[in-house]
């Protein structure tokens, strides 16, 4: 399954972007909001706990954990797109917010 986010990586790795250049991305592309909606009766609860807590989504920073548990990223690529696709959310929550 390939999204923007496995694109990018696979671009890094063929060389044809550069480490900045994906970072650079990751900062300004919009990220997949994971929260879930709370449990609302006893029911929904227990569903919730049968549930995978973090399921898998394609297009989120799933794909840069996959990539990393692959070794397809170094660990300093993997702290460099961290820290940028933190960067990213944060300031998508503040363009939300007003």
């Amino acid at each position: 399954m390939t999204s923007e986010v496995t694109d990018l990586i696979a671009a890094l790795r063929a060389g044809t972007m550069s480490l900045d250049d994906v970072a650079r991305r990751f900062r300004e592309r919009s990220w997949p909001d994971r929260a879930r909606p709370d449990p609302r009766t006893e029911s929904e609860m227990a569903a919730r706990l049968m549930d995978d807590p973090d399921p898998y989504i394609a297009g989120s920073f799933d794909d840069v954990n996959l990539a990393y548990d692959r070794q397809e990223l170094t660990r300093e690529e993997y702290d460099v797109l961290a820290r940028a696709a933190a960067e990213g959310m944060d300031a998508e929550d503040r363009r939300a917010r007003g």
